[in-house]
């Protein structure tokens, strides 16, 4: 075992008795970020190229600063993205969502289809949206000016078109034309804060978590904002809470024009979504 290796197994250690979840995976992508090699390469740092900047991020992390806070990336599907402070960071359990969203857009055997994804964030929803449905027209929407410093620069040479505004009014030129409206909005209960865990509650925006004392605000207000925007037959995605499974759904009601509403399970089958799909006249 060479000296870096060594110093992993330590940080490995120390990472898991400050409570970090993944403590063997962070110690090494961190090892690998200040070494400038990949995950699988750090056998081949001599002894002699040992960075002692590493304890440094370790400390960091150790701290429960966000891992992705300290290298500046965050990786989602197929996606490299550059995040920080001001910006939500994407989580794996989106990525179910999101391949959801891609297979009913391919299912709708449109040329060109019209998608949009409110509260884009890091943009990450609508790049994976773009790059893994080619012919795809995809408009994102995000509130948020210190959370549009990092979109900016991820969709930037993309397909994606960004704008910024208020999700619940946002696209109006868009009315009655869209094949799928997607969005991660906040939905936590402003009574869950101190259940949060220190990465997302210490790091990421307020405004990106809590949605009022059930944490369902904002996705009722979607709920209308994605009726005015989908075409008859058009469906919409909605993340959740997994503590929210059969609330969501319930809000996206026949008597509003809905049909077919359903929850979804993420890969550690608990529910993660919901969608639900634009009655026909």
């Amino acid at each position: 075992m060479n000296l870096l290796l060594a110093e992993v197994a330590q940080a490995t250690q120390r990472l898991a008795d400050a409570g970090v979840p993944s403590p063997r995976t962070d110690a090494e992508e961190l090892a690998a970020f200040v070494h400038g090699v990949k995950r699988g390469e750090l056998h081949s740092v001599g002894d002699s190229d040992f960075d002692a900047r590493y304890w440094e991020v370790i400390a960091r992390r150790e701290a429960r600063e966000p891992l992705q806070h300290i290298t500046g990336r965050a990786y989602f599907r197929y996606l490299e993205l550059q995040v920080g402070p001001g910006v939500f960071v994407p989580r794996p359990e989106t990525e179910s969502v999101v391949g959801w969203a891609i297979d009913a857009v391919r299912a709708m055997d449109v040329v060109e289809p019209c998608i949009v994804d409110l509260c884009t964030g890091s943009g990450a929803i609508a790049l994976a949206l773009a790059q893994e449905v080619p012919r795809s027209r995809v408009h994102a929407v995000e509130l948020s000016e210190d959370a549009l410093q990092w979109t900016r620069k991820n969709v930037e040479g993309s397909r994606v078109e960004l704008r910024q505004g208020n999700a619940l009014t946002a696209f109006p030129d868009l009315d009655g034309q869209v094949d799928l409206v997607i969005s991660n909005p906040p939905y936590i209960p402003l009574t869950e804060w101190e259940y949060v865990a220190p990465e997302a509650r210490d790091y990421d925006p307020d405004m990106a978590l809590f949605s009022g004392e059930d944490g369902l605000d904002l996705i009722r207000g979607l709920e209308r904002t994605a009726h005015r925007l989908l075409r008859p037959g058009g469906v919409v995605v909605v993340e959740h809470a997994d503590t929210q499974g059969g609330q969501v759904p319930w809000i996206f009601t026949e008597e509003r024009g809905w049909a077919d509403a359903a929850d979804h399970p993420d890969l550690n089958n608990r529910p993660r979504f919901a969608t639900a799909r634009k009655a026909l006249p």
